[in-house]
């Protein structure tokens, strides 16, 4: 297959994963208590879209950045980078604060009065973390993503 058709796949495949995104983000939002099987309804919709962002990079992205390197793929690979590297911040929060509400069987139980903020004394900053992460991830994978499509554009539909 043409260098064109990977691009191609590779570029639909991570804009399928916004919506994902989004939904995913949505479902938490929309709950007022997030219970064990609202947190796996969610991590579905946002595993699929790390999924369809990151299979596309590590098979094909990666492997060619190399071949076609320029200041813009620079740029494209900073922010992805960056992306990665807050949803890795991200991580350090919720797997911390999916520890201690699984210890105290909240994800179970639904009791809406009581203040997660009140089960540890680190909570909150977990939880900043896990919001800088987040948006972090988001605000830099958006920023990747426009460059890419830019790139791609620029290579194979020669507008510019």
């Amino acid at each position: 297959m043409s260098e064109y058709v990977y691009a191609t796949v590779a570029t639909l495949l991570v804009t399928l994963s916004f919506p994902l995104y989004l939904y995913g983000a949505w479902i938490i939002l929309q709950e007022e208590v997030v219970t064990w099987d609202v947190l796996i309804h969610h991590l579905k919709y946002v595993t699929a879209g790390l999924v369809l962002t990151t299979v596309p990079m590590v098979t094909w992205m990666i492997p060619n950045a190399f071949d076609q390197f320029s200041p813009l793929l620079a740029v494209h690979m900073f922010f992805g980078l960056q992306a990665y590297a807050l949803l890795l911040v991200g991580l350090t929060g919720i797997v911390r604060i999916f520890q201690v509400k699984r210890q105290h069987n909240l994800y179970h139980e639904s009791s809406g009065d009581i203040d997660i903020s009140e089960l540890h004394e680190n909570m909150s900053a977990w939880r900043w973390r896990l919001r800088i992460g987040v948006f972090g991830y988001v605000g830099c994978w958006i920023i990747a993503y426009l460059i890419g499509v830019f790139r791609f554009l620029l290579r194979f539909i020669y507008l510019f």
